[in-house]
């Protein structure tokens, strides 16, 4: 158990910096964490745009159930977990039971 949250926080880790722009891209979850840059605009800020298609491409590749774990990490990036809850649902997508927002 200690070496799976170990292990957890180096990938939490590696995924902070790579959202921050300071690594080269890192795979998360089926993607690479720089493809994940045209969904910036809707997941920071009050009031953030709809996601773009190209948002929702990304999305719809990715391992929702795991991105959904990193959940607990997005404010330390200035991402706004309630809004990058709802990208699944606002691409058209099933949401996981690890993305609702309670």
């Amino acid at each position: 158990m200690a070496k799976t949250q170990v292990f957890l926080k180096w990938v939490v880790a590696i995924l902070v910096i790579a959202l921050v722009g300071g690594a080269r891209a890192v795979p998360v979850c089926n993607i690479d964490t720089k493809q994940l840059d045209p969904c910036k605009p809707a997941v920071t800020g009050n009031s953030p745009p709809r996601p773009s298609k190209e948002c929702c491409k990304v999305v719809s590749k990715a391992d929702l159930p795991c991105l959904c774990s990193y959940k607990n990490v997005l404010p330390a990036v200035g991402i706004n977990p309630k809004h990058a809850l709802a990208l699944p649902k606002k691409c058209g997508l099933k949401t996981p039971p690890q993305c609702i927002v309670h």
